[in-house]
């Protein structure tokens, strides 16, 4: 196993069980001891967990993998929900996109539906396809030489965690745009609480994408279904749809369809 495929265990393990003991961890791995410990102490150095005798815990009360490492989790669903993501925009509209793995997938979709596939060819059509306003570095990166798209990224500071742009320029941005969908990846859904992400800048930003546009759909998982993070985005008011995988609890969509939202299963 390469060096990068061990952090990526180690980091994915450390997401469930909140700390690691090296010797338990060498064993999954199937590596020494020795060799963990190097990997712990390297990993420490980048600030993606702190070292304690015999192991790691988790670096701070809310952890948040970089973006690297999160994106293999639950990838297929990840896939599934994008397809399905992409299936409800529609050619000419403007599309706005938060950060993170689910909503780079959508990003990923909607470029596959524009090559030709999906139905959508865009003969005819002289012009983007699309314009997209995101405030994450790497789907405007991936999705600025693609000519079918007219590509607006925001201001700000970047987070090297989810390459999201946050802070008052990134606000000043949003606040003169109009969407006809934002599309927001989350950190948790609460029937109460309403819908929810780790940090409170990203969440004013995503709020601001949820007040700009005329519908407001969600991308995630069922894992996020019934969890709570640190910072508050909206309301459930605010949401139109939720796009998840079929591991939603049933009284989780009960509640959501009973709010008012259309969820859409894949």
């Amino acid at each position: 196993m390469s060096k990068q495929a061990r952090w990526s265990t180690l980091l994915e393990l450390l997401a469930v069980e909140g700390k690691l003991d090296v010797e338990q961890v060498a064993v999954a791995v199937d590596v020494s001891p020795a060799t963990i410990r190097r990997d712990l102490d390297e990993l420490a150095e980048q600030r993606l967990l702190v070292r304690t005798r015999g192991g790691a815990i988790a670096h701070g009360v809310s952890y948040e993998l970089p973006l690297r490492y999160k994106s293999s989790r639950r990838a297929s669903e990840k896939r599934r929900i994008a397809a399905a993501v992409a299936d409800l925009l529609s050619m000419g509209d403007v599309v706005g996109l938060n950060g993170g793995t689910t909503t780079t997938e959508v990003a990923r979709a909607l470029a596959l539906r524009t090559r030709g596939g999906a139905g959508v060819s865009g003969e005819g059509h002289s012009g983007p396809l699309y314009t997209v306003v995101t405030n994450a570095l790497n789907i405007a990166g991936e999705l600025a030489v693609r000519p079918q798209f007219k590509i607006v990224v925001t201001g700000g500071v970047a987070r090297p965690q989810t390459y999201e742009l946050v802070g008052p320029l990134t606000a000043g941005v949003l606040s003169e745009v109009v969407l006809d969908i934002a599309v927001l990846g989350v950190d948790g859904v609460d029937p109460q609480l309403g819908v929810m992400t780790h940090q409170e800048d990203e969440a004013g930003i995503s709020r601001l994408f949820a007040e700009r546009a005329r519908k407001v759909i969600l991308a995630t998982d069922s894992s996020k279904m019934g969890k709570r993070a640190f910072a508050r985005i909206c309301g459930l008011d605010r949401i139109d749809s939720i796009v998840t995988d079929a591991g939603i609890a049933p009284d989780m969509a009960a509640k959501l369809t009973e709010a008012g939202i259309e969820v859409i299963t894949v």
